[in-house]
């Protein structure tokens, strides 16, 4: 049997709600030449359950045996795959139909891309639209990419799709938990490696009271979060003595992090 085009790494962790729906809108995918690699990250909910209901080829039903969190999880899934390509998918997301197609024609047709994504709109907890997000439409190409990525992230994790060797090589960093995607970002790019996003809305990002962006994230101060994985990696790249242009251009943007991080809590401060 020969090995898909495609792995896509679906991490479940209690998503019991929005799961089936995440899975049959890849099931639906015009592209079918995939592996759908579910990991079981030790749900108590039915997240179990929906997966085993499946009997779709494609799908592999992988089980940690406790709670590890998302970037073991997704280290194992890559390490797992069979596929020339990895895409990244979570599991209260929604892929639109020619996701797949779109961005593995993407990425046969220009080689010197590392890694895809596309643009998102936001859906609720009950697949109402809550729009778009501005700084992920106006960031498409990879010269505005590199330019804005060591200010903010402005890459949507879900939604990317690489090369298999390229995820190898830059598996994701415990460190930088809740930060790994903008950090495996700022390291490709340093390393010069060219991201495109695809201008087209190819998955609904869902937003929710018990997703990571809609409650830990929302509730901690955005510019110390993007300091402190700013910092982490810069130390890396000076640990390793590396160091040009582009990490110059992350330290100024880490200075600004911090200040206007102080200042977002020395507002917060006095309002309480």
């Amino acid at each position: 049997m020969s090995a898909p085009a495609i792995s896509i790494i679906l991490p479940a962790y209690n998503c019991s709600q929005y799961l089936a729906q995440a899975i049959d809108s890849l099931l639906a995918q015009t592209f079918a030449d995939f592996e759908l690699l579910i990991i079981n990250d030790g749900s108590v909910d039915d997240t179990g359950k929906i997966i085993l209901s499946y009997t779709d080829s494609r799908i592999q039903s992988i089980k940690n045996d406790l709670n590890k969190g998302l970037i073991y999880t997704l280290n194992r899934g890559i390490g797992l795959s069979k596929g020339k390509y990895i895409a990244r998918m979570d599991a209260d997301d929604v892929a639109l139909p020619q996701r797949l197609e779109l961005q593995k024609k993407w990425l046969d047709e220009h080689p010197d891309t590392a890694v895809v994504s596309c643009t998102i709109r936001f859906i609720d907890e009950h697949n109402n639209d809550l729009g778009f997000w501005n700084e992920d439409q106006q960031t498409t190409g990879f010269s505005s990419l590199k330019k804005l990525m060591p200010w903010q992230n402005c890459m949507a994790h879900p939604t990317v799709m690489m090369r298999k060797e390229i995820a190898l090589r830059y598996p994701y960093r415990f460190s930088q938990l809740h930060s790994e995607d903008y950090d495996l970002w700022l390291r490709m790019l340093a390393d010069g490696l060219i991201i495109e996003k695809i201008p087209q809305e190819l998955l609904l990002y869902r937003t929710h009271p018990t997703s990571i962006t809609g409650s830990i994230l929302r509730k901690s101060n955005p510019f110390f979060k993007q300091y402190h994985c700013k910092k982490r990696f810069l130390f890396s790249r000076m640990q390793q003595g590396r160091w040009g242009a582009f990490e110059s251009r992350v330290l100024a943007a880490t200075v600004y992090d911090g200040a206007m991080g102080i200042g977002k809590q020395i507002k917060t401060s006095f309002k309480h």
